[in-house]
């Protein structure tokens, strides 16, 4: 039996300016073109995810590959998961720097490794050893990211408040994340895709929040959190504030509910209400099901989305 192939892709869900709205609805057509092109001629799922996302990391619109956000002291680190719904194997690797397509070198880690995860230097001489060539850091960092870090820590040294979503508080919660990061600190990647041959996979890409700590991870590259595919429920990818999303494993969470027999378009604005009400976490998500439902909600002012059927491309940067 022969299935409708689709595509979703998603490239941030934050306050995106209305002077940025073309580049990133530019980016997300760009990158349903290149990855249902795949689809279109028998690929599979894993491919097609794999090539939109690389086509993302390589838009420096978006905060994945070059030109993503700097770390407090000034590098670039990268994340990135891919996920197979058909064997359930995946492939994630975190905090490298010498790699301008973290996303393929998960591929590699998925195809190649007995092992799951790899991060920083190991992820990166795995990468090497399997034909990926390394670069300088600098490569991956641009001026505009420079001048943004260093207005960021300026404002910081001032003890000037970021504009941020409200979010509730907690008595008994002190941790430094109670206070969300700012809205233009989110520009995470990322695809799902169902194939001819009625296989679902994932892909989630990122550079992180801006002005983290060195060696930070958020949930971008984490099975369950950022990204999930499983043929026996959906496949997800999320975006937006990593900590509380880790925290509800919300990849799961909403995977799980396609699986009990909830539609992937009820289960996404659910699983970012409870993503908010729970701990006034914000984001965004792209879900589909094997039978081809899908879902796709934030709760940021924007995000931006594509999506691809026979029928043709569709983009924007609200959901309704």
């Amino acid at each position: 039996m022969s299935h409708t192939p689709i595509l979703i892709v998603h490239g941030g869900a934050w306050a995106i300016p209305d002077d940025m709205l073309e580049a990133h609805e530019q980016g997300v057509f760009d990158a349903l073109q290149t990855g249902y092109s795949l689809l279109e001629l028998g690929a599979s799922a894993t491919d097609a995810v794999e090539a939109a996302v690389t086509k993302l990391e390589d838009d420096t619109t978006f905060d994945a590959g070059r030109g993503s956000f700097l770390t407090r002291d000034g590098r670039v680190q990268l994340d990135a998961l891919l996920m197979d719904g058909g064997t359930m194997r995946a492939g994630g690797v975190a905090c490298v720097e010498r790699l301008r397509n973290p996303i393929q070198a998960a591929r590699l880690v998925l195809d190649r490794s007995p092992h799951i995860y790899f991060v920083g230097q190991g992820a990166e001489e795995f990468a090497a050893a399997h034909g990926m060539p390394l670069i300088d850091n600098s490569e991956l960092v641009l001026d505009r990211e420079r001048e943004r870090l260093a207005l960021a820590q300026s404002n910081e040294r001032a003890g000037l408040p970021d504009l941020t979503f409200a979010g509730p508080t907690f008595a008994d919660d002190k941790s430094p994340e109670t206070a969300a990061p700012p809205l233009d600190s989110h520009d995470t990647v990322g695809a799902v895709a169902l194939d001819q041959h009625g296989n679902i996979a994932a892909g989630t890409s990122t550079g992180g929040t801006l002005n983290k700590d060195p060696g930070r991870v958020g949930d971008s590259s984490l099975i369950g959190c950022g990204c999930y595919a499983d043929n026996q429920s959906a496949a997800v990818s999320l975006t937006g504030w990593g900590e509380p999303i880790m925290k509800l494993v919300l990849g799961k969470w909403a995977t799980d509910r396609v699986q009990l027999g909830r539609s992937p378009e009820q289960v996404a604005p659910e699983a970012i209400s409870y993503l908010h009400k729970r701990l006034g976490g914000h984001g965004g998500i792209i879900l589909l099901g094997r039978d081809g439902r899908y879902g796709l909600a934030h709760n940021t002012p924007r995000m931006a989305w594509g999506i691809c059927t026979p029928d043709g491309p569709r983009t924007g940067t609200r959901i309704e």
